[in-house]
């Protein structure tokens, strides 16, 4: 690896998020004197890659990809790789022969913490992270000497429609002007004329869908009676393909309902809401409204369209979901929790180990004082403010990354050298 203080290091972008992110910050580390090189497997990477004199085309089929990789780092003099989550198989066969070269691994991902951070680590994230082997007890210690405690910022999505817009628009390309990348296999099983109508579709039902959130969310509000949320999350997502027991949605609501119709009281109510990027390609609502009469609940059962999770939330007695991480705004409220599969905040200080049945009847309360600590380490190593997909969300993000990306070490050993607290300034991102 390259020591962070030369002058010239390689940085080889592989896929990312959709837009322009990846061109901007590739624009940030040619000023500060560094070679950048972009990597398109289809024509939606190609579209939002500006610099095309430093694009490389990929055509070739899957199978010889780890060799041109290890020739690619070879002929460009590559010192750093760039992606967008680490289990997609293009990733994870450059990651694997990048460690083997010693060349450093950025990954970023959607934030941790949301809506305001997005994630930066090195090596892996999610189930791949270096937090999955912390113990609380070494979280405690290394955030004691912390003196200053970051402030909440208020609850604002402001990346979703432009998250939606890209995506509509880098299915497009790859639908319609692929012709140059007959190799091209998406990391996913649908395909980008199925991913393009489910994009298209979400924004034309968005008016009919918060008809129905509205409606849903105020009979929600209007409850005498205990609730139970269950937070959904997109089944393709690689949260759930592959640091989960759940290769569906439908197997994760068998075991909800079947918990929940055995274990809580009568009086209690089951809650649904379905993430906010969902499209509809797995018919949601008609699978809770199916379980829900075949168990006898329905009476007892709500389900709502994406939206915001603050006010559900603030009300609920408990909180369910696989492992979204919208786990940690349940439990920065105290909420008792209980998640499937791997997460970063699944340690047994945070989340329940009791079944779900059990659970539902009676739930233990989480270590609040601990996961305020753990939430102090996240902001200050891994959460860099801003966003992907708005221009503000973007520039506020780039103000922090480059230094992170140039950094000797990552950003969980820059901080047990030195604990401290990182100083931005929070604006919205709209």
């Amino acid at each position: 690896m390259t020591p962070a203080n030369e002058n010239k290091r390689g940085f080889l972008f592989l896929q990312g998020p959709h837009g322009p992110f990846y061109a901007e910050l590739s624009q940030h580390l040619e000023d500060l004197g560094h070679k950048t090189w972009r990597v398109a497997f289809n024509q939606g990477d190609v579209a939002f890659w500006k610099n095309k004199r430093t694009l490389i085309r990929y055509t070739e089929p899957l199978t010889e990809w780890a060799n041109y990789f290890r020739e690619l780092v070879k002929s460009k003099k590559i010192t750093d790789i760039v992606l967008y989550g680490d289990t997609r198989e293009i990733h994870a066969t450059a990651v694997l022969h990048a460690k083997r070269l010693n060349l450093t691994v950025h990954v970023f991902e959607e934030g941790y913490l949301r809506p305001y951070w997005v994630t930066y680590e090195r090596n892996g994230s999610n189930g791949n992270s270096r937090l999955m082997d912390m113990s609380v007890t070494q979280l405690r210690e290394m955030t004691k000497r912390l003196k200053e405690k970051h402030v909440l910022p208020p609850a604002h999505w402001g990346d979703t429609r432009h998250h939606v817009f890209y995506g509509a628009l880098y299915h497009w390309f790859v639908m319609f002007a692929n012709l140059r990348f007959p190799n091209f296999t998406p990391h996913r099983k649908t395909t980008a004329a199925q991913e393009f109508k489910w994009h298209l579709r979400r924004l034309y039902r968005r008016p009919f869908h918060s008809l129905l959130r509205w409606k849903a969310s105020r009979k929600v509000s209007r409850l005498s009676v205990p609730y139970h949320l269950v937070m959904l999350q997109l089944e393709h997502d690689a949260s759930v393909q592959y640091h989960s027991p759940f290769n569906t949605t439908q197997e994760f609501l068998d075991v909800v309902f079947q918990a929940f119709a055995n274990g809580a009281p009568s009086q209690h109510h089951l809650v649904f809401k379905s993430h906010p990027l969902d499209d509809g390609r797995v018919n949601l609502r008609k699978i809770v409204t199916e379980l829900a009469a075949h168990h006898g609940v329905e009476d007892r059962v709500h389900f709502i369209y994406g939206g915001k999770l603050a006010k559900l939330l603030d009300h609920a007695k408990t909180a369910v979901t696989i492992n979204s991480t919208a786990g940690q705004q349940a439990l920065w409220r105290s909420i008792p929790l209980k998640t499937f599969g791997s997460s970063i905040y699944g340690k047994p200080e945070f989340v329940s180990d009791a079944p779900l049945s059990e659970f539902f009847a009676d739930p233990d309360q989480p270590d609040s004082e601990a996961y305020i600590l753990f939430r102090e380490f996240l902001l200050c190593t891994s959460q860099l403010p801003g966003g992907f997909y708005s221009p503000s969300g973007r520039r506020q993000l780039l103000r922090s990354l480059t230094e992170s990306m140039l950094a000797k070490n990552d950003p969980y050993d820059n901080f047990m050298k030195t604990p401290k607290p990182r100083r931005t300034i929070l604006r919205l991102v709209g």
